[in-house]
């Protein structure tokens, strides 16, 4: 991934900035700015809804048993007599909305997940984070990889026409290029054999353009095909940054639901809802994913550490006063 890092040179709180550093941070902000609007008006332009977050509940991502989880404690309050959680994902969120109300959607989600202090130095770690999160009910795998590297195609094209002053400042004129579609594919298990178990770290230094990998074991809602073991679901990786948009066809029928569960061990207690709505025939099929908002533009303004494009570093480890 990125280079490792020490205390030293991670990415400063605004008062401690340089003059230097502050025409840089505001150079990246400029690029985010753009990133949001262009990403969210191709979305709206495709009929999604845009909903609100929710930044409390007592259903969220239980974030088990993915294997890139490092979470090193949850955030667990008590309101009106309730426990409820800071959001990890709004994953649970999603599938209820799409099955209901809203079939295209999407939310600028906030989520909270305390890292390991170690993946500071990582560089593309942080422990509070915002996704594009959207959902699209009866759609496939292959919808949503076309939709996704549409928007992509479309953003890089648009920030080398609107925004090349930035870009040559960030010295990223020349090196994020506009990428071809349709991306490639690669198999997790032909990483897994090439590359050994560390196939995540060593596949994002190597590429150069965006790439898809399939076929990862992850949590329950994702699909599962039962008869071949293999999963229906696709993450985006990006130069350096790795994973930068996790995805999946869902789940939605009861028994499977439920055995998942309980095989991987998740409490039940916390997906009330959901399943009683799959095991009334409510819950929809569904696809959707995550756009990982600081990872996509530290790609794309070539940032040492993803906390760069944060005005207030969430650095694993490291609590700033703001």
């Amino acid at each position: 991934m990125i280079d490792q890092f020490n205390s030293s040179n991670f990415p400063k709180s605004l008062d401690k900035l340089t003059e230097s550093e502050i025409k840089r941070k505001a150079c990246i902000a400029k690029v985010m700015t753009y990133t949001l609007r262009n990403l969210t008006s191709q979305f709206v332009n495709n009929g999604f809804e845009w909903l609100l977050p929710v930044t409390l509940s007592q259903s969220t991502d239980p974030l088990w048993p993915d294997p890139g989880a490092s979470i090193e404690k949850r955030i667990e309050v008590d309101i009106y007599g309730k426990t409820v959680r800071t959001t990890a994902s709004m994953i649970i969120h999603k599938l209820i909305a799409s099955s209901t109300a809203y079939p295209k959607l999407f939310i600028l989600s906030p989520n909270i997940r305390i890292e390991k202090a170690e993946r500071a130095k990582t560089g593309m770690h942080i422990y509070e984070f915002s996704q594009l999160d959207f959902e699209i009910r009866d759609a496939s795998s292959k919808d949503v990889m076309v939709l996704v590297e549409d928007a992509i195609y479309n953003l890089v094209t648009s920030l080398h026409q609107d925004m090349k002053k930035e870009l040559i400042t960030l010295c990223t004129s020349d090196t994020i290029k506009i990428p071809k579609k349709p991306f490639k594919i690669f198999d997790r298990c032909d990483l897994e054999t090439e590359y050994g178990e560390n196939w995540e770290e060593k596949i994002s230094k190597e590429i150069t353009d965006p790439i898809w990998i399939t076929n990862i074991p992850r949590e329950f809602y994702d699909f599962e095909d039962f008869k071949t073991g293999k999963w229906d679901n696709y993450d985006l990786f990006l130069p350096k940054f790795g994973e930068t948009l996790s995805g999946a066809k869902r789940e939605w029928e009861y028994a499977k639901i439920i055995e998942k569960i309980e095989r991987d061990n998740v409490d039940k207690e916390n997906y009330k809802l959901l399943l009683q709505l799959s095991k009334e025939g409510k819950l929809k099929p569904s696809s959707g994913g995550g756009i990982g908002l600081e990872r996509l533009v530290s790609w794309i303004s070539g940032a040492k550490h993803i906390a760069e494009t944060q005005p207030f570093p969430r650095i694993p480890g490291i609590v700033h006063e703001l």
